[in-house]
């Protein structure tokens, strides 16, 4: 008996995926496995399990990827600076291509036919889990069914929920839920009131952080340590880029640090209003930048600015895998073994503050910046730096 052709699902267990789920075994003659990558989300393991159960998969596939995750994806971005449009740190954009990765491995070791996700088909996750799985595994095909089915809307959605009989989760409300995406490094809520720009997000929808109001009246500090431009251990302490990650997200979000609210622009054309939460993140970058401020040179240092905004676009767009970012992450590497020492920094009311920097690097020199001392600055160079430069104003 020739057996079933098979597809591989990114599977959450949640509403979305198991009506995929559903949806693909009554279309597809085909046994659906399902593919749950562990990245740090609120991740319910007996969910998953008997929710895919329950519609008769016997490949259930729970994979902990929480460390590659922020050693392989989140500390180069880190080391990056990587912010769209100003505010955003790019906590779902960067999930989507090591998801991709494993579930085409997943794929080839089941001898999978077609991969399939849940990405809605005005998104941008579409395009970033569909490049990964070209990039990874060209000759796999893609089940994309946002843009194929029937179901038009979250009303149909719901409807054909009840009819299977899968299980409608409620929000804090008692409500529909928001479009929540979460993993170690972010977490993101869309849809329903936020929708509409001119409404405030409500308190309960925050998920990680405290409102810098309701934050400690006492300040917390924190010292990070950096070896070869990542963060390595807190306070003394060693952790893994997993438990880093999540030690650091803790403590800034007890202070009601990384809160975003951001209209931004989508890859495909499409203005989405969206509430992010990165506290560890957005500590991570203020100390990488200032543990930066003390080892490397201007020159590294600007050069790193001037291609920041295109590799965040980058990453925002999917092409993680671009040969484009591949160079542009060897600029920003380049002297990265320049950056160690301390940061030390102090957390009040979503504000950070830098206490200290500490490092054993010579980029920095105490004797030439002194008011005390002059006398291995010589002055009468600048005279002629800035006829140089009056010059080259002409010509600008």
């Amino acid at each position: 008996m020739k057996s079933k052709k098979r597809i591989v699902l990114a599977y959450s267990g949640g509403l979305d995926t198991s009506i995929i789920l559903k949806w693909l075994q009554e279309n597809y003659n085909a046994e659906v496995i399902c593919y749950t990558a562990d990245i740090g989300q609120e991740i319910d393991r007996k969910k998953i399990l008997s929710n895919a159960k329950k519609f008769g998969v016997k490949k259930i596939i729970i994979k902990d990827l929480k460390n590659t995750f922020v050693k392989d994806y989140v500390f180069p971005m880190i080391r990056g600076h990587a912010i769209y449009e100003g505010v955003y740190l790019l906590g779902t954009s960067i999930a989507r291509p090591l998801i991709a990765k494993d579930q085409i491995r997943i794929a080839k070791k089941y001898k999978a036919y077609a991969v399939s996700h849940g990405a809605t088909g005005k998104g941008n996750d579409q395009v970033r889990f569909e490049l990964g799985y070209h990039y990874f595994g060209p000759k796999i095909k893609v089940i994309a069914p946002w843009r194929i089915w029937k179901l038009k809307s979250r009303t149909d959605l719901i409807n054909y929920a009840k009819k299977h009989k899968i299980s409608i989760p409620k929000d804090k409300k008692g409500a529909s839920p928001f479009s929540v995406d979460d993993n170690l490094f972010h977490t993101s809520t869309e849809g329903k009131v936020l929708e509409n720009p001119k409404n405030s997000a409500p308190e309960f929808i925050f998920q990680r952080t405290v409102s810098p109001e309701k934050a400690p009246n006492k300040s917390s500090f924190i010292s990070i340590r950096f070896k070869d431009g990542d963060p390595i251990g807190i306070n003394g302490k060693k952790l893994s880029p997993a438990k880093l990650l999540e030690k650091v997200n803790q403590l800034a979000g007890k202070n009601g640090i990384g809160r975003v609210d951001l209209v931004e622009n989508r890859f495909l054309g499409i203005k989405s209003r969206g509430v992010y939460e990165t506290p560890g993140g957005t500590l991570l970058i203020h100390a990488h930048r200032a543990i930066e401020s003390v080892t490397l040179d201007k020159e590294t240092m600007h050069k790193k600015d001037n291609i920041m905004s295109r590799y965040a676009e980058l990453i925002y767009n999917g092409y993680w895998y671009s040969k484009e970012r591949f160079k542009l992450q060897k600029i920003i590497d380049l002297k990265k073994k320049k950056v160690n020492g301390i940061i030390k920094l102090k957390l009040y009311k979503g504000n950070i503050t830098i206490e200290s920097r500490i490092t054993n690097s010579k980029a920095y020199s105490m004797k030439k910046v002194s008011f005390e001392e002059n006398k291995s600055f010589n002055k009468t160079n600048v005279e002629k730096f800035i006829s140089f430069h009056k010059k080259k104003l002409k010509n600008y």
